[in-house]
């Protein structure tokens, strides 16, 4: 397939190339990346396309391994979903075992993406304007609201540890049932899954910001989940 093609190269640039990563790329954590908006590549999947922002901030810490399902994510390891497209019910399955194997997956979920696309309404490849749950996060004991609300939200609180995130049109996410904690504002949850962690952020726009305070948060969130819990 061209997408798993695409997916492959850019894994082995996302390895070697230069930018603010250390030398010593081999010892950094891995990091799987699956995701619909233009983070590892543009729209058009091409690779020439300049680096995006938050590529390189996560190659700042991380070894960046596009991914374009569960199947490919290594046992324990540290997962960025952001906005992904639908999954399959047996990938569903698949993410869901892998987390609760010991995964750890902090997911951008958006309920009202307000990312601009170049491809056409109906386009696969297009990044969902919401959030494609079919279930998962009620599953896991979280339910995304539909609508957002405007808010700009600028707390170190409501993320804990720190995190600052500064965002309009955040969405907020509703308790149900299961170990989840949500934030203050219910933007953000944090969920204990079997032996593994999800940490769910109703919102997606704010990791491709062009301002750099917006997109830390993203790196503290992972940071988080690879300290450990």
């Amino acid at each position: 397939m061209r997408l798993g093609l695409l997916l492959a190269i850019a894994a082995a640039l996302c390895s070697c190339r230069g930018g603010s990563q250390p030398a010593a790329t081999t010892e950094l954590p891995e990091l799987a990346l699956l995701s619909s908006l233009p983070i590892a590549f543009g729209e058009n999947f091409g690779l020439d396309q300049g680096r995006s922002p938050l590529l390189g901030d996560l190659e700042g810490q991380y070894r960046v391994i596009p991914v374009d399902g569960p199947e490919q994510l290594k046992p324990g390891g540290l997962l960025l979903a952001a906005q992904p497209q639908a999954l399959t019910a047996e990938r569903l399955v698949a993410l869901d075992r892998w987390v609760r194997d010991g995964g750890r997956l902090v997911l951008l979920a958006d309920p009202a993406l307000r990312f601009e696309s170049s491809r056409p309404l109906g386009d696969r490849f297009r990044p969902p304007l919401r959030y494609p749950d079919t279930g998962l996060l009620k599953h896991w004991g979280v339910v995304l609201d539909d609508g957002v609300d405007g808010r700009v939200e600028a707390s170190a609180t409501d993320l804990g540890r720190g995190i600052r995130l500064e965002a309009s049109g955040l969405g907020s996410l509703t308790r149900a049932g299961g170990a989840c904690t949500l934030s203050p504002t219910r933007a953000v949850a944090r969920c204990r899954i079997g032996k593994g962690y999800a940490t769910i952020v109703a919102d997606a726009d704010f990791a491709l910001s062009a301002e750099p305070e917006q997109r830390a948060a993203v790196v503290a969130l992972l940071n988080e989940l690879s300290d450990g819990r």
